[in-house]
């Protein structure tokens, strides 16, 4: 039972953090994107969880629409290691890609 709160505590950590990053994404104006289309923070969130869930967790810096190698969003990620990485995501938040500043981290070449 008590492991059962610590893992919904924790995804709610999560989901409070990717609203809370989404939202700051909106309010910069950072939520047009390349494709001109806005979104909403329950997307913001969706797609940051996901990123999140995918770098094996971090800090997000920014959120925004992608239309880049099948991609629909992207996101900058932090790594707890201090590295940065640009995730790729599909309209379902399946990851494309994850990138580096030399390297796909995925395996896949460029």
């Amino acid at each position: 039972m008590v492991r059962k709160r610590r893992v919904a505590a924790t995804a709610a950590a999560v989901v409070a953090a990717a609203v809370a990053v989404g939202g700051a994404a909106l309010a910069d104006g950072e939520g047009s994107g390349d494709d001109g289309g806005g979104y909403t923070p329950q997307q913001a969130a969706a797609a940051t969880s996901a990123a999140l869930e995918a770098t094996g967790g971090g800090r997000a810096n920014a959120v925004e629409r992608d239309d880049e190698d099948g991609a629909t969003w992207e996101v900058e990620v932090t790594r707890t290691d201090g590295s940065t990485v640009d995730v790729r995501l599909d309209e379902a938040y399946r990851v494309v890609v994850i990138e580096g500043d030399s390297e796909d981290l995925d395996g896949s070449a460029d």
